[in-house]
């Protein structure tokens, strides 16, 4: 008779929940092929225009359209950016249904296959690492190029034939309507050309990649850019010297049509972003690269004023929503986040501990961008979280590998705290160290959660995320959270065996006690510089680790991240989006249209104003109300009794004993040698049998190109009881 009322609600609820689940599962799917149909829809447009069938059908649509009031202007932003716009509107929505989703409904899959994604097409070239769908998106844009230049050289052909005009006339003629194609050309790229460079952009969530890959993407499209804007500047250069007045043309700034001289200097600064941007000027001098690049404002400002509003909007929505995330970055970076633990191992790396807000979410393979104000106000330096989000609520910790000058003068004025006296009184003035910080950035989901298989490889400081990924994987073993992993390899390449202590940043044992019952462990250490052990350990082991943290507050970093709360962060996007259109719809009733402004450059400008308005006013409203529930939610939390506590803190730990505590029985290392990938794989193939193995790669490019290029040809020659390798890079360079 008690059974009956027990279990008639448990199954009620059971029901409910899978209603709902399956409603969520849903939305999600319907929003998903909204999003792809409208950006195939908006593709094919880009590719239509070229022809003459899609020059009469733009020539329609404007003229259907012309009632609206941004007359011209609003066609154009309406069909070239408004997709752009529409599509970030859904993503925000899916990103809310999904909310912070745990693995729950994740299984390993029963039939391993090949992702676009994960499967390595090309391996050495100029583009790097290249998967299946980059490649796809690569022959896009080549498509589009080719098809482009092929549509818009008969076009002018015949434009030219139909004139009567001299050879030299004829030639002319070709080479100014040849350069208005290409500059078209250029300007289309340029609607994706800042998409990938806004670091918490709400797309970049929705497909789930993450800044640091999505960075290449903007170097490609870069290239293209500056080539077609290059060549467009060329020919009519070319032109105009033909016709005898270059120079006249070069400093004109006409009211009506395009401003030629905002032009040259918008390209201008583009050329000088491209050049310092090169991978030779870049290695020689990063500082010239970071400067030079906030050319940017002149370059968008320029294009606008040589185009005026309504040209300049058929790019407008990617540019748009990079002002969005630079404002976003802009209010986060200025508040200070005093580091609460500052540790210098004998490597020469140095961990910082960073206190954050308790609501502040990031996953195992977030990164953040770090700025130390007693260094330099300028210079923002990006590296990879080495904690796990389940090491504690309130903090987040970092390993930097002292490479250059920035690096080695942390790393020095840390020291040289830790050996400065103690004060004599409390109310002494006592050094300390600050920082901002931006983000953390990553990935959307928690991808290394995803296999069961692990194969983690690192390069030197490369180990950092690995670090975090295993504590990760431990913390769920052992609070029996959702986690597919049970077969981890990690092999790791390091020049000389001093950097050993950076796996002793974390204990194993004391995350997740007995953990070799649970979970298949298995780490390989490769010493390149080295052919034998070293004859006295303790030289290299028993070193004195020091630790210093500055007296402080424990200042939390900020939660204003376009990656934070999916709610705030969509507010803030709509709330700008909106707030963009009403100030141009009123610009144009009001200003524009009552006073007859005809002037191009000047339309241009006021465009952008009303851009920057936009999210200064009514993003910024959105950003004010974030702040202030955010200070409420941190006055509400408590401090669990595992936050760190300030205070200075000298540690004589024998890393040596640690080491070998920690990690002798599951590891094996070798002197002399690198990683025989072929072999190593070849291992992994008989033992862990027909299933997908993630592998990830951190490390400098020759290391990825050796772990792609082996699993391609893992992949391509695949014996059918063999796994199938899934390529993710971790790397990045900015």
């Amino acid at each position: 008779m008690d059974v009956n009322p027990v279990q008639e609600p448990l199954l009620l609820s059971k029901i409910s929940v899978n209603k709902k689940s399956l409603f969520v599962s849903s939305v999600k799917w319907i929003l998903t092929v909204l999003v792809w149909a409208i950006f195939a829809a908006w593709i094919g447009v880009i590719f239509l225009f070229p022809t003459q069938f899609g020059n009469e059908l733009l020539v329609k649509y404007i003229h259907a359209t012309s009632g609206n009031p941004l007359g011209i202007t609003g066609s154009l932003f309406l069909v070239l950016s408004g997709p752009i716009l529409v599509i970030a509107f859904l993503s925000i929505f899916h990103l809310i249904i999904s909310g912070d989703e745990e693995l729950k409904q994740k299984k390993s899959s029963k039939h391993p296959g090949v992702r676009l994604w994960t499967f390595p097409v090309l391996v050495d070239g100029p583009f790097g690492v290249v998967s299946a769908a980059e490649f796809i998106g690569i022959l896009l844009f080549a498509v589009y190029v080719i098809w482009a230049l092929y549509a818009y050289i008969i076009q002018s052909l015949n434009s030219v034939s139909e004139e009567d005009l001299t050879p030299m006339e004829e030639g002319i003629m070709f080479l100014k309507r040849m350069g208005g194609h290409l500059g078209s050309m250029g300007l289309y790229c340029m609607a994706f050309l800042f998409l990938p460079v806004a670091r918490g952009s709400v797309l970049l969530r929705f497909i789930n990649i993450p800044f640091e890959h999505a960075t290449r993407y903007h170097v490609w499209l870069g290239h293209l850019t500056m080539v077609l804007f290059t060549l467009h500047g060329l020919l009519y250069i070319v032109g105009w010297a033909m016709e005898g007045n270059l120079l006249e043309k070069l400093l004109s700034w006409q009211a009506i049509g395009v401003a030629i001289l905002p032009g040259v200097i918008s390209l201008f600064a583009g050329l000088l972003m491209w050049v310092t941007s090169l991978p030779p000027v870049r290695k020689w001098n990063f500082e010239l690269f970071f400067y030079t690049h906030q050319l940017y404002v002149v370059f968008v400002l320029g294009l606008a004023l040589h185009v005026g509003d309504f040209i300049f909007s058929m790019a407008a929505g990617g540019i748009f929503l990079f002002v969005l995330d630079r404002f976003l970055r802009f209010c986060q970076s200025r508040r200070t986040v005093d580091i609460i633990l500052a540790k210098t191992l004998p490597c020469g790396t140095v961990e910082l501990v960073l206190s954050k807000p308790g609501n502040l979410r990031y996953n195992a393979l977030s990164f953040v961008f770090l700025q130390i104000r007693e260094l330099s106000w300028l210079q923002w330096h990006p590296f990879s979280v080495s904690s796990s989000p389940l090491d504690g609520k309130y903090h987040l910790s970092i390993l930097i590998k002292v490479l250059g000058e920035w690096t080695g003068r942390l790393r020095g004025s840390i020291m040289d705290i830790s050996e400065a006296e103690q004060p004599a009184s409390p109310s002494q003035h006592r050094p300390k160290i600050t920082a901002s910080v931006e983000g953390p950035y990553g990935h959307e989901g928690p991808y290394h959660l995803m296999y069961e298989n692990l194969i983690l490889v690192a390069g030197g400081i490369g180990i950092s995320p690995f670090l975090a990924i295993l504590s990760d994987i431990l913390h769920r073993v052992h609070e029996e959270r959702p986690c597919l992993p049970r077969n981890i390899l990690i092999v790791w390449a390091v020049k000389r065996s001093n950097e050993f202590p950076l796996l002793s940043t974390m204990d194993l044992e004391s995350v997740c006690p007995y953990f070799y019952d649970k979970l298949n462990l298995e780490i390989s250490i490769y010493v390149t510089r080295e052919s034998n052990p070293p004859l006295e350990e303790g030289d290299i082991h028993n070193v004195t680790v020091t630790s210093v943290c500055p007296m402080s507050k424990g200042c939390g970093m900020s939660g204003l991240v376009g990656t934070g709360d999916s709610i705030w962060s969509g507010l803030y996007v709509i709330s700008s989006t909106v707030g963009f259109v009403i100030l141009l719809v009123i610009l144009y009733r009001f200003y524009i249209n009552p006073y007859s402004i005809s002037t191009w450059w000047y339309k241009g400008f006021l465009f952008c104003g009303c851009m920057l308005a936009s999210v200064f006013i009514f993003g910024g409203l959105v950003v004010g109300l974030w702040h202030l529930w955010e200070k409420k939610i941190s006055a509400r939390e408590e401090y669990d009794e595992n936050r760190l506590k300030p205070g200075t803190v000298q540690h004589h730990e024998d890393t040596a004993n640690l080491f070998q505590k920690n990690h002798t029985s599951i590891t094996t290392i070798q002197y002399g040698s690198r990683p025989d990938f072929k072999e190593i794989f070849g291992s992994i193939s008989e033992h862990w049998g027909y299933a997908d193995v993630g592998v990830i790669i951190c490390g400098p490019p020759t290391l990825e190109c050796s772990v792609a290029r082996e699993i391609r040809s893992r992949n391509l020659k695949r014996e059918s009881h063999h796994p199938i390798f899934h390529f993710h890079s971790h790397s990045f360079d900015l």
